[in-house]
């Protein structure tokens, strides 16, 4: 059970997925600050008050409504978004099809994911042959 679990956590998926999770939330503390520190003042100053929570406010018997935060986080979902798209999805969508050209045209001769799969099983039997045993998976 402790070898499954030491294999799992050795995997490069999984080290790729917490890289993520962490530069995931310290690029939303980023948008957040940016929420905060610009357009949740502006959006307050149009509608003349202290802050995004005050502005926008329905009172509705003893319920208070506030329609600033929902806004708030409509802008900050949506600045997510963006960066996300620009940064992120846009470059590998152009990548991708620049290999797709470079593929069509001849350039590229062997398909990358397969040419790594043959490199990574190689080092694998290099690596049992130094240790004399012999690979445990094949690909």
């Amino acid at each position: 059970m402790i070898q499954g679990f030491k294999e799992f956590i050795m995997r490069g998926n999984v080290i790729d997925l917490a890289v993520a999770v962490i530069i995931g939330a310290a690029f939303t503390a980023v948008v957040t600050a940016i929420v905060e520190g610009i357009f949740n003042p502006l959006i307050a100053a149009i509608f003349n008050a202290k802050d995004l929570a005050g502005a926008m406010v329905v009172q509705i018997g003893n319920a208070t409504m506030s329609f600033g935060l929902v806004l708030a986080a409509i802008i900050n979902f949506l600045l997510i978004a963006a960066v996300v798209y620009f940064v992120f999805v846009l470059p590998i969508n152009k990548m991708k099809e620049a290999q797709e050209r470079r593929r069509k045209a001849g350039v590229v001769e062997e398909d990358a994911e397969a040419s790594e799969l043959v490199l990574l099983s190689e080092i694998r039997d290099l690596l049992a042959a130094g240790r004399g045993d012999t690979p445990k998976h094949t690909l």
